[in-house]
């Protein structure tokens, strides 16, 4: 479970005072009426990852670009749509950054680490699990949604495929430096793991016959087989939990802090159900409820 240290409680009261004052000291009008409403005359200590932020009048954010419900490039702006893409928007706003203010970099499963530790990106919002693992190499804000592993097969589910114990000696797809990719090969040992760089190709090989199955996130699994109904079908289980959290540079647990303090406001105040019934929520239904932030 994550904790913040003593030497950073003061730094996170500070966050937390900043992020009320925000709320109370007048609004900018947003980019377009879908946009979070962006905080003015907010101050944040001198020297703090957030002041550095704000200075710059822009903010780096990795996301994916292939990512249906999540984050799907718009072929039309080139910016990223979806859920993740509202989380951004969202901490942006809170640190009075407006959405076109946004720098969205495209970020892959095998890249997220990377990016992070070499400043390529201020935040990585990109269908992240939390896990201790990465927790040895970053730091996460959150968890703002939970989701779970699970299939995905060709229409008619021809192989009979109803859980990880039907895999054994399949195809199955998944992608590089993904906590799914290594999830089935432990449950499974024998099943044969094909890898790409993203999901849209998993789901081409998927319809085309060189894997029997796709494997990875519900969530994600549902925004794929919404681009192509015809050709696909979810098996109706999941088998792990996927904390999906906000990625950040060890460091710069003044950002953490503050970022769970606005993840906090947006459970409280109705805008993170309001961005999940805007975008995953067209396809996977009502918001549940949020997670807890101290629950991994």
């Amino acid at each position: 479970m994550k904790r913040l240290t003593r030497a950073f409680a003061a730094v996170a009261a500070v966050s937390a005072v900043a992020l009320s004052a925000a709320c109370s000291s007048g609004v900018s009008t947003p980019q377009s009426s879908s946009d979070p409403t962006v905080a003015t005359g907010i101050e944040f200590p001198a020297g703090s990852t957030m002041a550095r932020i704000q200075d710059a009048g822009t903010i780096r954010i990795g996301t994916k670009f292939d990512q249906p419900l999540f984050g799907l490039k718009n072929p039309i702006t080139g910016n990223p749509e979806g859920f993740d893409a509202e989380m951004g928007k969202l901490i942006a706003a809170k640190l009075g950054i407006p959405a076109n203010k946004i720098e969205w970099v495209e970020t892959v499963s095998a890249n997220r680490e990377p990016f992070l530790e070499q400043g390529r990106v201020d935040a990585v919002i990109a269908t992240y699990t939390i896990n201790d693992k990465r927790k040895q190499v970053i730091d996460f804000g959150g968890p703002y949604y939970i989701a779970g592993q699970s299939l995905m097969v060709q229409a008619g589910n021809p192989e009979a495929i109803t859980g990880p114990d039907d895999l054994s000696g399949k195809n199955v797809c998944s992608v590089e430096g993904s906590a799914s990719s290594t999830n089935i090969r432990d449950l499974v040992p024998t099943t044969n793991v094909v890898l790409f760089d993203s999901y849209s190709k998993c789901s081409d090989a998927l319809k085309n016959g060189q894997v029997q199955a796709v494997t990875t996130d519900n969530t994600i699994l549902a925004g794929l087989r919404s681009l192509d109904p015809d050709s696909f079908e979810l098996v109706d289980t999941t088998f792990t939990q996927e904390p999906y959290g906000i990625g950040i540079a060890k460091g710069r647990e003044d950002l953490v802090a503050f970022i769970d303090d606005s993840l906090q406001q947006a459970f409280d105040n109705g805008e993170w159900s309001t961005a999940w019934d805007d975008t995953a929520g067209k396809i996977l239904g009502d918001a549940p409820a949020p997670p807890r932030l101290d629950s991994y």
